[in-house]
């Protein structure tokens, strides 16, 4: 080798791994510190869990209303605040306002108004929703609705650096929160019900220069997946993916407008240096016009975050018929799976089933049902990892204009974006879940670029033959696959969850309320009525020695379109509109921050 190149590779290396230690340390002290909430997890491995224990399930009935914040905008408020070292980051739905409070004093310290065009409103197919923003490197990241990425400096609020991400006029949209992991910031993409192609992208933390970018389907060298080293789970073990595992699966060109967007969360293993997430649904919903599997959308991934490259890949619904977007988040934990410690990755997908993987290898060790009322497919094949469908379920052996009914879960899932929690004392997860069936009948659609490519009309209601409500809060033992306990709730539960070390769980429902429940049980400990339905994450932080534990409000959401768009028609909202109807009868629009705290 060139002694010139050798020292030049060498001082690269020696430099991109001090700009990773770096970064990371900042972020890592202070989500290492129980008074802040720095991450919108929490943490990296989206658990969810705060070893906070001052509000306790002893005490949490006395918990009361200690301030609030209206936000001054509507519609559907997701995710949650940061708070890092004594300052709060705010953030609202479009136009993706910010606001930084110093929390001693709640003075507003700054605010940062993007100037978007609003046009993108009408690019969002499930409300104007964001899901939060990311801290790292002193910085403050905004994932924007028309794509734009914003670095602010976190104390003054002022842009360092701003990158596209992808063209809004396309339909390529974003709703998800951004990540930092190590010197990179992590941001997906929205709009597969536009046809938009799916992709994870890497930025530089410091400059905002593109990293790397790996999309959900395509040739492989577009995917960052090697054909020989890539592997998944087939006849019973890991094994190559093989070239052009995904191009086979597709017809002609489809995947370039294929889906597989990836607006969820994504989780971090330090140690492995592996970031993980999952893959949308393929485009379009009408699964006559898109033969094949549909690699990758509809995945599990696992990919290095220096490089992007794949290290393994699951799909979980091979051509899905049924619109189960496999967005939703991977928590890392280790626990014990049938009877062996694993450092495990568990995933309550939109299908209905929870799957549990070691995060290592990517093998698959548990696929089982989390909500009784899954119909659509009997059971994973541990083998092929495959789930076995039900002919009578089946959109695509129905074929299109055909209404094909009672298909459980409906196409917003058992569960959704909102986050579940881990309790490293159980050893349980806590997941707030749909309970809603659809009726389903596609029809042919053309893709034209920048309109809306679904081809499919849905109807949702509750499960049949259930308790008559929406939703359920369970508990979930992910080592065996099984519920250990189930909450019914009247309507979906759309917030994230959070646990405590004070062996309390907070989740927040659709009417408002944000609850306390007990860990071993369920039993309800607290609730209070907010002012709009909660389809937020709880958070909680310390500050000046008193724990709060706090949630927004704002209806909105694909669960709460009708009320956020004022949209009427049943099957307006991608048929959201009919099933939630009564919502009206329980809240209201709005956009707030409650925080709440014991009494002095």
């Amino acid at each position: 080798m060139d002694m010139a190149f050798k020292h030049r590779l060498i001082a690269g290396v020696v430099f991109a791994w001090a700009g990773f230690a770096h970064a990371d340390a900042q972020l890592d002290r202070a989500m290492q510190d129980p008074g802040n909430w720095a991450a919108q997890a929490g943490d990296n491995y989206n658990q969810r869990y705060s070893s906070l224990k001052q509000i306790n399930a002893s005490n949490v009935g006395k918990m009361q209303a200690a301030w609030t914040f209206s936000t001054g905008v509507l519609r559907g408020h997701e995710g949650s605040p940061l708070v890092v070292d004594g300052i709060m980051y705010i953030h609202t739905p479009f136009p993706n306002n910010v606001f930084a409070m110093d929390l001693k004093t709640q003075e507003i310290l700054w605010k940062y108004e993007p100037k978007q065009d609003s046009a993108v409103v009408a690019q969002m197919c499930c409300d104007t929703v964001n899901r939060g923003v990311a801290y790292g490197d002193g910085k403050i990241f905004l994932q924007r609705a028309d794509s734009v990425l914003d670095a602010l400096d976190a104390k003054t609020g002022k842009v360092v650096w701003s990158v596209k991400n992808g063209d809004a006029k396309l339909g390529a949209v974003n709703t998800n929160a951004p990540h930092v992991f190590g010197d990179k910031v992590i941001t997906g993409i929205s709009g597969g019900e536009w046809g938009v192609r799916g992709h994870l992208t890497a930025y530089d933390i410091k400059t905002g220069k593109l990293a790397w970018r790996g999309y959900s389907n395509g040739p492989d060298e577009e995917m960052l997946m090697d054909p020989d080293k890539t592997v998944t789970w087939t006849d019973g073990k890991l094994a190559p993916v093989g070239k052009d595992s995904s191009l086979k699966t597709w017809k002609g060109d489809q995947w370039k407008t294929g889906g597989g967007t990836t607006w969820g969360w994504y989780s971090y293993d330090k140690e492995l240096n592996l970031v993980y997430y999952g893959t949308g649904n393929p485009s379009t919903w009408n699964p006559s016009q898109r033969p094949g599997d549909n690699k990758w959308s509809m995945s599990i991934w696992a990919r290095d975050l220096n490089t992007g490259k794949v290290k393994w890949v699951y799909q979980m619904t091979p051509h899905d018929e049924w619109d189960f977007d496999g967005i939703n988040e991977m928590i890392l934990a280790d626990i014990d799976v049938k009877g062996k410690k694993t450092k495990a990755l568990v995933h309550f997908d939109r299908n209905g089933f929870a799957y549990t993987l070691d995060r290592t290898t990517g093998a698959l060790l548990v696929a089982e049902k989390f909500d009784p009322a899954v119909n659509w497919a009997t059971h994973v094949d541990m083998k092929t990892g495959r789930p076995q469908v039900v002919a009578k379920y089946s959109t695509q052996q129905n074929g299109p204009d055909v209404n094909t009914k009672g298909v459980c879960p409906a196409a917003l899932g058992s569960k959704d974006q909102q986050p579940a929690s881990f309790d490293p004392k159980t050893g349980l997860f806590y997941v707030p879940t749909n309970h809603v069936c659809m009726d389903y009948e596609p029809f042919e659609v053309e893709y034209t670029a920048g309109q809306p490519y679904v081809g499919a009309t849905l109807a949702m209601y509750p499960a049949p033959q259930s308790h008559g409500g929406m939703g359920n809060f369970i508990a979930w033992d992910a080592g065996k696959g099984k519920i250990a306990w189930s909450k019914p709730e009247k309507f979906s539960v759309w917030s994230g969850a959070l646990t405590t070390a004070g062996d309390v769980i907070f989740y927040g429902t659709l009417e408002g309320y944000l609850k306390a429940v007990s860990l071993k049980d369920g039993k309800e400990l607290w609730k209070f009525k907010t002012p709009s339905g909660i389809i937020g994450n709880v958070f909680t932080y310390m500050h000046q020695g008193k724990q709060y534990v706090g949630v927004y409000s704002g209806i909105g959401g694909w669960a709460g379109i009708g009320m956020a768009a004022g949209l009427e028609k049943d099957n307006d909202g991608l048929g959201a509109v009919g099933g939630y109807r009564d919502l009206q009868k329980h809240t209201a629009l709005g956009g707030s921050l409650t925080v709440f705290a014991l009494p002095d």
